[in-house]
């Protein structure tokens, strides 16, 4: 039986959105927190996010707020629907307040860049109150605009607490949506993160008008060092092969809805990075996640061949070809991981 907790969702955008109708229409009070205040005026105003989720009716009784401490009173369930660059920024706004008694979800997909942390890891590290008794990743499949218009969603609830997981997985799920439990914190993280680098690649690939037989191949060989980073990291290799690992992976990289692949297109299309973030409208996590991976793979001295090509195209402007050719005339080896 579904508890009726009140709910605060911390980031109105697509996500954050679509997660708080998903609530509401469960039972929970909710409560929708937007940093920007003239962004929050308008969408009380519109009731409504044009750009990032037109057509989707925020509900009456979904209460809009720009004050943190309001969107947090009494909140029994918290939801950091934030970009991942200011997860940091937006958990230090509740210093003093104590979570332990509260479920934190997080839905972002990413890793910092100069800590080169998890969202788990921030949060805790900003308020200890959040730790693995409390702290819940929500991932998988799921483009906000399908979520929001009730097309069947899979998503994965993981925690070091079966209880909390389990308690996430009996509010988030319904008639359209189904939460399947996983212990794997660490691997659920990452693997929401590191395939926005190859949806990136495969917009690249779409851009140069390259077919299914490079697709295919990229997907394949980009979930081989995501889950080689990941097994270095702690992860269990199971958990790249489940809905938040490779299912989310092609979700990503075949999806219209995909903001990551189509940055990756407009680049392989030859625009310029700093140009297609400023009209994209929204962000792509996958950019500035390509650099965390990035470092984090010489850190731990794990071989990450798309993801490096990924980075000097983003950050060195090295041509889309070039790196095609690298990556095709690297040393020939066998398969396996």
């Amino acid at each position: 039986m579904k508890k009726i907790i009140k709910t605060a969702v911390l980031g109105a955008g697509g996500w954050g959105i679509a997660l708080s109708k998903l609530l509401n229409a469960n039972g929970c009070p909710v409560c929708l927190w937007e940093f920007d205040s003239i962004a929050c005026a308008k969408l009380t105003q519109l009731r409504e996010e044009p750009i990032k989720l037109p057509g989707i009716k925020i509900p009456e009784t979904i209460e809009i707020t720009n004050t943190l401490s309001h969107a947090l009173k009494n909140a029994s369930l918290v939801v950091f629907a934030v970009p991942v660059q200011v997860v940091r920024s937006s958990v230090k706004m509740t210093f003093g307040m104590d979570f332990s008694e509260t479920i934190i979800v997080n839905v972002a997909k990413g890793i910092e860049n100069k800590s080169l942390n998890r969202v788990s890891q921030i949060l805790n590290e900003e308020n200890s109150s959040i730790s693995g008794n409390n702290y819940v990743v929500l991932s998988g499949p799921s483009h906000a605009e399908e979520v929001s218009r009730n097309i069947p969603t899979t998503l994965v609830a993981a925690s070091e607490n079966q209880e909390a997981a389990e308690n996430v997985q009996a509010l988030f799920s319904c008639g359209t949506v189904r939460v399947y439990t996983n212990s794997d914190v660490i691997g659920v993280e990452l693997a929401g993160a590191l395939k926005n680098i190859i949806a990136l690649a495969a917009g690249v690939c779409d851009g140069l008008g390259f077919g299914d037989n490079t697709k295919g191949a990229l997907l394949t060989r980009g979930m081989v060092e995501i889950t080689r980073l990941g097994l270095s990291l702690g992860a269990l290799r199971e958990t790249f092969f489940g809905l938040s690992g490779m299912g989310d992976l092609i979700t990503t990289c075949t999806s219209k809805h995909s903001r990551n692949r189509r940055v990756g297109e407009l680049l392989g299309k030859g625009e310029k990075l700093s140009h297609i973030l400023q009209n994209l409208g929204m962000v792509a996590e996958g950019v500035p996640t390509t650099q965390s991976a990035y470092h984090l793979a010489l850190k731990q001295g794990i071989q990450m061949p798309i993801t490096e090509e990924m980075f000097k195209i983003l950050f060195e402007e090295k041509e889309a070809k070039t790196a095609v050719k690298n990556l095709m005339e690297r040393d020939l080896k066998s398969e396996g991981i």
